[in-house]
Parts: C-alpha cells; sequence; structure tokens
C-alpha cells in the first residue's frame, strides 16, 4: 500500500480523494456518539472500519477491548487485521471521558480515570501500530481527538481539559519523531458538541447553558456530523502533507473569553 497521503502528491489532491475505497481504518471509542459519528461517516466513503470501544454493542466489526491495559493495543489490532485481511492504515483515536467537578472537588481517581482513559489508551495504540509500520516499512496516520479547550480554562473540567493538552503534545511527537518512516500525527480540536457529558450540562445545569451560549460565535452547538466531516478530511490526502497539525474545528469558541 502506499504511504498515507502519497498518492496524487505531485499534481495535488481534489475532492475525489474523499473516496476511502481500499483504506481500513480503527476507531475507538466508536460505539459513543462522535465515534459513532466518524466511523458512520468514514464507512460512507467506502472505507472498511472497525469499532474499538469498552462499551458492548452490535457493531459489526467491533473489537472490544481497553487499550490502556498492558497487551490489548496489540490484541485489538491483531482483531483487527484478522477481521479486515491487513493492517490499519489510519487511527482514529477517539476514546474519551470528562469528569465535570471544580478543580479542588477533582478527586485522585477521577484525575486517574481521565488520563488512563483520555491519554494512555491513545497513546498506547498509537504506539503499538505505529510499531507495525514501521516494521513492515509502511506509513499510517494517527488521528487523536483534542479539544478547543486544550488552551482555554473553561471552569469545572481541569482533569479534562489537561488530558486533552497531553494529546497534542504526544501527537507532536509522534509526528516529529516518525515522521523519517512516513508516519503522520494530527489532533482534530472540537468545540461544544451537542453530545454526550455536554449535551447533558446545556440541558441540565442553567450556568453551563449561560456560558456555552455566550462562548460560541457561531452561536449553535457543534453536530457530531461536524465532527465526523473534520475527521474525513483530515484522513484523505487533501491533508496528505500535514503531520504535527491542531486542527481546531469549534465555531469559534476558543477565539473569546468565557465569562
Amino acid at each position: 500500500m502506499d504511504r498515507v497521503g502519497d498518492r496524487r502528491r505531485e499534481k495535488g489532491a481534489d475532492v475525489a480523494d474523499l473516496d476511502f475505497t481500499g483504506r481500513r481504518i480503527l476507531v475507538t471509542g466508536g460505539l459513543g456518539a462522535l465515534g459513532g459519528a466518524i466511523a458512520a461517516r468514514l464507512r460512507g466513503l467506502g472505507a472498511t472500519v472497525g469499532v474499538n470501544d469498552v462499551a458492548p454493542g452490535d457493531d459489526p466489526l467491533l473489537i472490544p477491548g481497553d487499550a490502556a491495559d498492558e497487551g490489548v493495543p496489540a490484541a485489538v489490532l491483531d482483531a483487527f487485521e484478522a477481521s479486515t485481511g491487513g493492517r490499519a492504515d489510519t487511527l482514529c483515536l477517539n476514546a474519551g471521558t470528562v469528569v465535570s467537578a471544580s478543580i479542588l472537588e477533582t478527586s485522585t481517581a477521577d484525575l486517574v480515570r481521565v488520563h488512563r482513559t483520555n491519554v494512555v489508551a491513545a497513546v498506547a495504540l498509537a504506539q503499538e501500530a505505529s510499531r507495525r509500520w514501521v516494521a513492515a516499512g509502511e506509513g499510517g496516520l494517527l488521528l487523536f481527538t483534542g479539544s478547543w479547550v486544550s488552551g482555554t480554562p473553561w471552569p469545572g473540567i481541569a482533569a479534562y481539559r489537561a488530558s486533552k493538552a497531553a494529546l497534542v503534545a504526544y501527537a507532536t511527537s509522534f509526528a516529529r519523531e516518525l515522521a523519517p518512516h512516513g508516519i503522520r500525527a494530527n489532533v482534530i480540536e472540537p468545540g461544544i458538541v451537542g453530545a454526550g457529558m455536554a449535551l447533558h450540562q446545556w440541558n441540565t445545569e442553567p450556568d453551563y447553558r449561560a456560558r456555552a451560549g455566550r462562548a460560541v460565535p457561531l452561536g449553535s452547538l457543534q453536530t457530531p456530523s461536524s465532527v465526523a466531516d473534520a475527521f474525513a478530511v483530515a484522513a484523505s490526502p487533501l491533508l496528505g502533507y500535514a503531520t504535527g497539525m491542531v486542527l481546531t474545528v469549534d465555531g469559534g469558541a476558543s477565539l473569546y473569553p468565557m465569562d
């Protein structure tokens, strides 16, 4: 297989390169709102998409397992290769969790859980995939799900913010160290998405809703499909020359102070 992004590089990519036929992609956290949207979008473009999650589900290519556990990243990738007939060329590292609490009320257990899920699992799986790409002499693409709050001190989610900032650090290290092997690593930073914890807080916490409503210049919560579109473009040859990139797709939320 050609290295991801090499195809048509001489003449440049075009929108036809959003045809992902023949691509093999693994999406972690793939049963959640964002992961599910990303997986569906990539499948709609022709990719074979495996889904990794700790939750039970009925996805036809579901590979269960917590990649933060020793040995699980190798087992997940072995299962993906057995199910699809080949190595993944792209990982969408989307599994994550958040704790809603002030910084003084965030427990040590919360800190460990958030960083274990958001950082350790993603990095361990990225390492294992990268080792396989290097051994095979192939390139590959790592796409990490970050967050607009990585550089903005949004109150009440300090552990989550720190975990997303850590992903930027790891992704850029992958990008810098593995570029000679044709391995690229980028981060997609969504904004305030109308799903999961953010949607729950929007619906149940008036203070959060007022603050979030002021925070987004475009005036509405982000849709999961918007996030999926960003991943589709980032996974395509349209951005085949990008590595170490942090792509913030947040409706402008990071442009203004929050209070």
